[in-house]
């Protein structure tokens, strides 16, 4: 592929014209073709015009347009409504037993990959075994060694909720296949953003939503899961749609048999988010025509150079000098001070007021302040952000 025009893709992002948005992280920007996609489905519901077949094609295209990008076949893609649903589809459908123990880092995941394994361990009796983090991350070490002959599951987030640090999803995943272990994924601060490859990294399942990486609307999501592990469970919940009837029209009861849909798809449930795919298949276009190589490239790039500017402001940046854990989040701060979206050390306080009032639009977890880029970002971004943090510094020593 030849070179990106990057400036070009920023064009059609108004939001980039407002001041500098690095917020990624807690939701994307949306481009004037999604808008526009939006409005075209809007204006067939509000003239009565909508076509119920061609709204399904746009489901198909969508499903392919996502299995293109991670690298998976359309059957192993389900609609969900966001990370929460598709993790629990896997939890939930999961044939647990007496004994079995599931592996979780809670300090580095999103309060909802924890609470579904408080309410299996409820629900089911199985253990669930977490782990520390070190040094901001889930390392394949650590995983090893909470692993035993009663594991049966494995979850962690390819990007971390905070600080947003890449885990090392490959080494993971081979310790899990291995072993006859499921890997499941929380996706959302990678995929879109960061070249996501299923089979090369061999993840089991995933799950993302649309708001974030993939520039799409809030309450729609995918899960993939890997055909052979999918065709071991059986959902939880059951409609139409992961019901195998062929070509038969969507109210068709079949013959009671009710063999389960191929892979993935017979997670599945009623109507489809066809607003949400809408917006969502055009962001994946632009993505897959960019090229997720290139935009990975470009955005880690731009975190590269925010945190090495930072770093010189006198910034505490989490994890120091930029090294292979970064992607597109650059973090500053002390991890663990503060709640959900406060900090509470003064200076970082102050920090986070500067800059939102200068038009920076970021955002804090778990007591940092959390930068995150996507292909829309540039280096103009990063310099105001690097010169608006050294002023700061400078003034208030």
């Amino acid at each position: 592929m030849g070179s990106v025009d990057f400036a070009a893709l920023r064009e059609r992002f108004p939001g980039t014209e407002n001041g500098v948005y690095m917020n990624v992280s807690a939701r994307g920007l949306m481009s004037l073709d999604s808008r526009a996609a939006i409005d075209r489905m809007l204006d067939d519901r509000l003239y009565g015009t909508s076509d119920k077949p061609a709204m399904f094609d746009l489901i198909e295209r969508t499903r392919e347009r996502y299995a293109r990008l991670i690298n998976a076949a359309p059957e192993e893609i389900a609609f969900t409504k966001n990370v929460s649903e598709g993790l629990n589809m896997i939890i939930a459908s999961f044939d647990w037993k007496p004994g079995d123990n599931a592996v979780v880092c809670p300090d580095l995941e999103h309060p909802n990959n924890v609470f579904p394994w408080r309410n299996m361990a409820k629900r089911e009796g199985i253990e669930v075994k977490t782990v520390a983090p070190r040094n901001g991350q889930i390392t394949a070490e650590a995983i090893a060694e909470a692993i035993d002959g009663n594991t049966r599951m494995v979850t962690a987030s390819s990007v971390t909720f905070a600080p947003g640090f890449r885990t090392d999803i490959a080494a993971i995943a081979k310790l899990c296949r291995e072993r006859d272990i499921l890997f499941l994924v929380d996706g959302v601060q990678s995929v879109g953003i960061l070249q996501m490859d299923v089979q090369e990294t061999g993840i089991d399942a995933m799950a993302v939503s649309t708001q974030k990486g993939l520039l799409g609307l809030y309450g729609m999501g995918f899960l993939y899961c890997r055909k052979e592990w999918a065709e071991r469970m059986t959902p939880v919940y059951m409609a139409r749609f992961g019901i195998d009837l062929g070509d038969a029209h969507e109210a068709a009861l079949g013959d009671g048999e009710d063999r389960l849909a191929p892979a993935a798809r017979r997670f599945d449930l009623g109507n489809y988010n066809f607003v949400g795919a809408a917006a969502v298949e055009n962001a994946m276009g632009m993505m897959l025509e960019t090229g997720p190589h290139e935009i990975e490239n470009h955005v880690t790039g731009l975190a590269r150079d925010l945190a090495t500017g930072l770093l010189e402001a006198g910034l505490p940046v989490v994890g120091g000098e930029p090294g292979p854990a970064l992607g597109s989040i650059v973090s500053v701060g002390a991890v663990g001070e503060g709640q959900h979206d406060t900090v509470d050390d003064p200076a970082m306080a102050a920090l986070y007021d500067h800059l939102t009032a200068n038009g920076v639009a970021l955002s804090i977890r778990r007591g940092i302040l959390r930068f995150s880029l996507h292909l829309y970002n540039d280096a103009s971004d990063v310099e105001k952000v690097i010169e608006l943090a050294r002023g700061h510094n400078r003034r208030t020593g």
